[in-house]
């Protein structure tokens, strides 16, 4: 897998775009926070629209990329965020980058990484043979781990120490580096949405000359359909999985707490513990660490101890790191220790979950279906996240800062549970094949 060079340029191209993603989620609320003292309520709802639309695009994103190359959205959306940056960092050289400014380019960068997130975990599949899914999965949520690592620090520095406009424009940068490596992809990507396509063994090759997977035979047909036909394609496909539909419910609930959870912190860290603007950035930065030991876990576990109770454990353990958080007090440096001890945690284990799911979810999904299924988990989960952004912002004008935030952590429990009731917790070491209908309901 290494020595494809395609495999390498979306791996590179989807770093920096991380870095860039990562930078860009710090930078902008902690912009709203200290640059423009936004209340709890004014931050609930800068990070909801922020986050909006992940609940309006998901599902149109998912049957355009099932009718489009992989490697034409990424390429588009990073150029497209680039410009948007850069359009934001030149308005505040100018003086005209007030929060309503904020939210507009809150919005659309948002809207252009659903895009992204959604055509990259759909070209991994188009890319690699079946047996190497989890280890795909692996090298590139290893590369996400490492824009967390670096990029949350980054992002406070910045925002502490420069101008608003240069905070700006280095998201803007890493997207551009990513728009260079994407584009320079070569392989022909076999698209089963758009009419005739060669089989994936023919369209992409490796170069060592081993062949691309037996998924190709799993395929849908094409066929002319409209827009709204696919999208419920995609709806009905989920719905009749009992793995997917779980994946669903789990990840609605994890995202709706985790949502709310993150609008009480980004205001506890410097009101409650009065955190500076660095040392906030390097609290966040310690989930990297984490989720690079995550991602080498997920190439390990799963195969070892089943696929199922890694899951349970691995979002029991690290959504659980949280709740310990609204006992602290002070900036001391004990204080700023165990806020990265937790964070550690929870970034080892969350990024245990995310890999495995996203593999299971990969492997239990035609090729045809990757894009729709992609964006209905996102739909159904990530579009929980504006409400809980409005919800984490009304948990801390109602019950202070520090309940709040107990509130919300401990919601982020309901996530392992529904893992544990649902067939996930019974997949065992080897992956399903794909299905167009689903394995059984149970």
């Amino acid at each position: 897998m290494w020595r494809d060079p395609d495999f390498r340029r979306l791996w590179a191209g989807q770093t920096a775009s991380q870095l860039g993603e990562h930078t860009t989620l710090v930078a902008l609320p902690l912009l709203a926070v200290l640059a423009f003292d936004a209340s709890a309520g004014r931050l609930g709802l800068f990070l909801a629209v922020a986050q909006a639309p992940v609940l309006l695009l998901s599902l149109p994103a998912g049957a355009w990329v099932d009718r489009w190359r992989a490697r034409t959205v990424m390429v588009f959306t990073d150029a497209a965020r680039a410009v948007v940056l850069g359009l934001a960092a030149v308005a505040g050289l100018l003086g005209a980058l007030g929060l309503p400014a904020l939210f507009v380019v809150a919005f659309t960068v948002g809207a252009l990484s659903v895009l992204f997130d959604v055509a990259y975990q759909a070209s991994l599949v188009r890319m690699v043979r079946h047996d190497q899914l989890v280890q795909g999965n692996s090298a590139l949520e290893g590369s996400r781990s490492a824009a967390q690592i670096g990029a949350p620090a980054l992002g406070g520095a910045l925002v502490s120490t420069l101008p608003a406009p240069a905070a700006v424009a280095f998201g803007a940068l890493f997207f551009a580096v990513s728009f260079a490596s994407l584009r320079r992809i070569r392989r022909t990507e076999a698209v089963t949405g758009r009419g005739p396509a060669l089989p994936e063994r023919e369209a992409a090759p490796f170069e060592d000359g081993s062949a691309l997977p037996e998924r190709a035979a799993t395929a849908h047909p094409p066929r002319p359909t409209g827009f709204r036909h696919r999208v419920g394609e995609g709806l009905r496909f989920v719905a009749a999985n009992p793995w997917l539909r779980a994946v669903c419910v789990a990840s609605a609930a994890f995202q709706l707490s985790f949502a709310a959870t993150m609008t009480v912190y980004l205001l506890f860290l410097p009101r409650e513990l009065q955190l500076t603007g660095a040392a906030i950035g390097l609290a966040l930065a310690a989930t990297g660490p984490g989720a690079l030991l995550g991602s080498v876990l997920a190439a390990r576990l799963p195969r070892r101890l089943g696929h199922g109770p890694v899951l349970v454990a691995a979002a029991a353990l690290g959504n659980g790191a949280l709740l310990g958080v609204p006992a602290l007090h002070g900036s001391s440096t004990g204080t700023l220790a165990a806020l990265l001890g937790a964070n550690v945690v929870f970034g080892t284990f969350s990024q245990l979950v995310n890999v495995t799911v996203m593999s299971v979810r990969q492997a239990v999904t035609p090729d045809g279906m990757q894009g729709r299924a992609a964006a209905t988990i996102t739909f159904v989960g990530m579009g929980c996240t504006p409400l809980g952004s409005l919800l984490g912002g009304l948990l801390a004008e109602e019950w202070g800062l520090r309940g709040g935030l107990l509130a919300a952590a401990a919601g982020m429990m309901l996530s392992p549970v529904v893992m544990a009731v649902s067939p996930l917790a019974r997949l065992g070491r080897t992956l399903p094949a794909p299905s167009d209908g689903g394995p059984p309901a149970t």
